[in-house]
């Protein structure tokens, strides 16, 4: 069993574990998590779907007690784990930490007997997060099939034998003294059985294969269509490499492993390549000058000698490449806590102001998987979020910011300018990080740029927003109709030319909002998107079907999905705050 993916919603950029997750939008993360798990469970392993569900943040996770509606939780925080279970046909899904409404997700009446197994029909194993299960009779009768990592009670010894676990010797106890039903058990047991010959048991299983070079071609690919170009200030980037130059490369990021730490995100591979690593191997004729700048030791004293080493190579150098961002430290996108701000830690944010003092060429490389703020963000010419990216990270880095490859990722979550910008944030602590015992999505459904949208916050960067070094023309954009049924296909076509002068990739993305609605919305939603590659001068018709009845919001009166009949509009474009054209359709 691989014990992921991850599909919680990015509610607040605090969140430690963001990094693990696909984004801020329900649309998106259900149509990612699909293939993720077909893709692991052809070769025999288990995809184990997490946190299930409203684990949203790593503060208070234990206890946390969330409450939200019934519309924001399943028009925002479910839609991903029933694609995993009714497209992806996911064999375990583990249960979260926090509460909601008052019991523990692990088991959770609601969440996993009424609708995990009940509406959606989930046939697989319902497995604890590790000390997740606090209570032997909810364990047995709220739909949790295997308890994992129980703690201690006080007067026993930490991680307890099996057989003290709720469901070990208690529930054994119970079964022989009649208090619980044998169908019980065997509804459990059947499921484990089903997990075992879906995966050890299965005799048509393919064998695996370890740190081959297929493994690494992937890892590579992977990583070079991730990284986002977020801003590129007169076509600062690429940087030529047949051009002798001097490079100072900047940041304790540009040499810190980052396979490791997270906590239970944490890998063990063969070979990591540094961001410093690939520079130099794709940077021959450069002379590269590198020094870390700053400490994640928080040591004020080494920091200050850092900064000085560094302003001296920056003022000789043609260009500075800063590598900063967060790093999985404990509180820094990491398991088991939240980030205590928003900005970066070890005073990156004075060192890069320092910097752009006074070398006015620096492009600053974010290695993080969360939103930070940019006060420096007018000072510097380039700014390429370049995630966490795994053995092949040096590489793929080195590739995009040479122009080798050209960057094509667009951002999964909304860069906001300042926390208070943040929905989650906006509603004070009750809604984040709660009071100690409970938090309120106050914002309900307005998560990310739907917030952005309908209050009219700009954003520092945008959902869907990701920059080319070519350039592209969306045109011709057009529904097939102006008017649809309930059960209706709606056929959104445009044209894409690359008029620039590179290869590339455009991801055009379709929202849809409705006009006057009778109840509250965000202005629109994504609802489709395609990736689509193009040489220079290439034109290319793209075809998007949107199926009318995804445009149903959820109805708390009749607990069940509903259209609402009238007009919407179809925005075209490539990143939410980019849109080229609206269309006005009308459901009948």
């Amino acid at each position: 069993m691989l014990l992921g993916p991850g599909v919680n919603i990015y509610r607040t950029p605090l969140n430690g574990r963001n990094f693990e997750y696909m984004g801020e939008d329900p649309f998106l993360a259900s149509t990612l998590v699909v293939p993720y798990i077909h893709g692991i469970q052809n070769n025999g392993v288990a995809a184990c779907v997490k946190h299930y569900a409203l684990n949203n943040q790593e503060h208070w996770r234990g206890h946390i007690n969330v409450e939200v509606s019934d519309r924001a939780l399943h028009e925002i925080y479910l839609p991903a784990f029933k694609a995993a279970v009714q497209e992806g046909k996911a064999w375990s899904i583990m249960g979260a930490y926090n509460k909601f409404r008052g019991e523990h997700c692990c088991h959770n009446d609601i969440l996993l007997n009424d609708i995990l197994k009940n509406r959606w029909n989930f046939d697989g194993v319902v497995i604890s997060d590790w000390g997740g299960t606090h209570d032997v009779t909810e364990a047995i009768y709220n739909g949790l099939d295997i308890e994992m990592g129980t703690p201690s009670h006080d007067n026993l010894p930490k991680r307890l034998a099996y057989n003290n676990n709720f469901l070990a010797k208690p529930f054994l106890d119970k079964i022989v003294n009649g208090e619980v039903d044998e169908s019980i058990l065997n509804d459990k047991v059947r499921r484990i059985l089903r997990l075992m010959y879906r995966t050890s048991l299965d005799k048509n299983r393919p064998f695996g294969s370890i740190n081959n070079q297929a493994h690494l071609d992937t890892a590579y690919n992977v990583a070079t269509e991730g990284i986002v170009l977020l801003q590129n200030n007169n076509d600062f980037l690429p940087i030529d490499v047949s051009t002798k130059m001097t490079i100072a490369v900047i940041g304790e990021n540009a040499t810190k492993s980052m396979t490791i730490g997270g906590g239970s995100s944490e890998l063990k591979v063969a070979n990591e390549i540094s961001p410093l690593e690939g520079l130099q191997k794709q940077y021959a004729n450069a002379e590269i000058m590198h020094s870390a700048g700053y400490t994640s030791d928080d040591n004020d004293k080494r920091n200050s000698e850092l900064k000085i080493e560094a302003l001296s190579i920056a003022e000789k150098a043609d260009v500075v490449l800063f590598f900063g961002g967060l790093n999985k430290n404990h509180s820094q996108d990491s398991e088991g806590a939240d980030r205590q701000h928003y900005n970066l830690p070890y005073n990156q944010d004075e060192l890069i102001e320092a910097i752009a003092k006074i070398n006015k060429n620096i492009a600053v490389v974010l290695i993080s998987g969360n939103a930070v703020s940019m006060p420096w963000q007018s000072k510097v010419k380039s700014i390429v979020q370049g995630w966490y990216l795994g053995s092949e990270a040096g590489h793929a880095l080195a590739s995009v910011l040479s122009g080798e490859v050209n960057p094509s990722g667009k951002l999964p979550f909304s860069f906001p300018k300042k926390l208070s910008d943040n929905a989650a944030h906006f509603y004070g602590e009750l809604s984040y990080p709660g009071n100690g015992e409970t938090q309120y999505y106050k914002e309900d459904i307005l998560v990310g740029y739907r917030w952005h949208d309908t209050k009219n916050i700009d954003p520092l960067f945008a959902f869907g927003h990701g920059l080319s070094y070519t350039t592209f023309k969306q045109y011709d954009i057009k529904t097939d109709k102006k008017s649809y049924q309930v059960g209706d296909t709606i056929n959104v076509s445009s044209t894409l030319k690359n008029i620039g002068n590179s290869e590339g990739a455009e991801v055009v993305q379709v929202y849809v909002g409705k006009v006057n609605s009778k109840i509250n919305r965000a202005v629109k939603e994504l609802k489709g998107f395609k990736k689509v590659n193009l040489i220079p001068g290439e034109t290319k018709k793209i075809d998007l079907k949107l199926d009318v009845d995804n445009l149903a919001f959820y109805d708390e009166s009749i607990s069940d999905w509903k259209i609402e009949k009238g007009d919407y509009i179809i925005y075209v474009g490539n990143a939410s705050d980019a849109i080229a054209k609206e269309i006005k359709i009308t459901i009948q």
